[in-house]
């Protein structure tokens, strides 16, 4: 975990009404309490308990998971045990992540040929907005200690422009941006991956690579730009939105504890990051 990460943590507890929140929870284990509840327990409007509530599962606190019409709240005890070891751990004491066990890194960059560094494959069907966007995160987020990779089942010709232009609009190198199958990367030649993330949208019945398991593999299921049928300024609400959704589930994934971290509970993590609700 980044101060950074921490920072906002701590920054979403320093509140009266959230402390009392996160207190309420705190016994309820990994069921939680209903939005409805949490609002009556502690005596405050719906619409006051879920600004707060919100603000919480932002920072990596709470998670929410949807239960028919119901939406249960609990703590997120993982996010609160990173936090509660970044605080105990003495200033200056820096942990150099050496992969998850059953996972070494796959590359290790020339400049310094110390810290290994993570192959993550994210894929899509068409590897022209989503996954390309994804590449373009990771790759400003993760420095020296990821090397972030795209493809596509059936790729496009070229990435959507309104995702370039995007993407170069929030200051992103879009050069080496590019549409690609992802059977460049099952190639016995290709870089292996640590990790593959699909992003489909498989509720809409779309079809991802399956990599057996040659990595550690998740889906985070997000909407497809290009089944988006609107006006301009609405497709631009999406895209944004898609963005803030891959950065905040990317920032959340570099900052894993992964010296700490057995395979399952990377799976596990990787998993929740993907939950229609809770991610």
């Amino acid at each position: 975990m980044e101060i950074q990460v921490a920072t906002l943590m701590l920054s979403a507890l320093a509140q009266p009404t959230r402390l009392e929140l996160f207190r309420t929870l705190s016994p309820c284990g990994a069921e939680g309490l209903a939005a409805g509840e949490i609002a009556a327990r502690l005596n405050v409007p719906p619409s006051t308990a879920s600004f707060h509530l919100s603000a919480m599962e932002r920072a990596g606190l709470v998670r929410a998971t949807r239960h028919g019409r119901q939406v249960n709240y609990a703590i997120r005890d993982a996010g609160l045990g990173d936090l509660v070891a970044f605080l105990r751990r003495p200033l200056g004491d820096i942990v150099v992540d050496a992969g998850p066990a059953g996972v070494a890194p796959s590359h290790t960059p020339s400049d310094c040929g110390v810290h290994p560094a993570f192959n993550v494959l994210f894929v899509c069907t068409a590897n022209a907005a989503r996954s390309v966007m994804a590449e373009a995160i990771l790759t400003r987020l993760g420095g020296e200690r990821f090397n972030a990779y795209s493809a596509g089942s059936s790729p496009a010709a070229m990435p959507s422009p309104a995702v370039i232009a995007r993407l170069a609009a929030l200051g992103h190198d879009t050069t080496r941006l590019r549409s690609k199958t992802w059977e460049a990367f099952a190639r016995h030649d290709a870089p292996r991956m640590d990790f593959v993330i699909a992003l489909c949208d498989t509720l809409n019945g779309q079809t991802c690579p399956d990599f057996g398991q040659r990595a550690i593999a998740s889906a985070w299921p997000l909407p497809d730009p290009a089944k988006f049928s609107a006006s301009p300024a609405e497709q631009a609400t999406m895209i944004g939105e898609l963005y803030a959704s891959l950065q905040r589930r990317i920032q959340i994934f570099i900052n894993l504890p992964f010296s700490t971290l057995d395979r399952p509970a990377v799976q596990r993590r990787l998993d929740e990051l993907g939950d229609p609700v809770g991610g």
